[in-house]
């Protein structure tokens, strides 16, 4: 298996979790719901973890492409949407860990505001990988 291969295999998985998570999260707010609450939580945590290891693939699996003006400036901003988004969600979870899943209404807006941008952050970055395989043929091999 190639590392473009691995990172395919593997970026399924932080925009299903992430994206999962924020729509938890958005359906526990108002009345108390403790089950969605749970699982943006750990939708969130798996999904930060998931994102890290996600970026770390993609940017190794970079270093064996030849950017073609064609896609350069599309792989740099899948490149470093890539990073912010591992950061972010990172930072969110821990956040989410560090107040024990436990927020104030002014924390929960501000947190919830931020993991928004952050998921379509992650839909962007997503498409953008979508458009260097299909439309470009990156890492894939004739």
């Amino acid at each position: 298996m190639s590392l473009a291969q691995l990172h395919s295999a593997l970026n399924d998985f932080p925009v299903a979790l992430l994206v999962a998570s924020v729509a938890f999260d958005l359906a526990a707010s108002g009345p108390r719901r403790p089950a969605l609450q749970a699982a943006a939580y750990w939708s969130l945590l798996a999904g930060a973890g998931t994102a890290i290891v996600t970026a770390v693939s993609g940017l190794v699996a970079g270093y064996f492409v030849e950017p073609e003006p064609a896609f350069r400036q599309t792989l740099l901003t899948h490149r470093v949407l890539g990073l912010a988004i591992a950061v972010v969600f990172s930072a969110l979870a821990g956040w989410r860990l560090w107040r024990k899943n436990v927020f104030g209404v002014e924390e929960q807006q501000s947190y919830i505001v931020a993991a928004l941008v952050g998921a379509l952050a992650v839909l962007w970055a997503a498409h953008l990988g979508g458009i260097m395989v299909f439309e470009h043929g990156v890492g894939v091999t004739p």
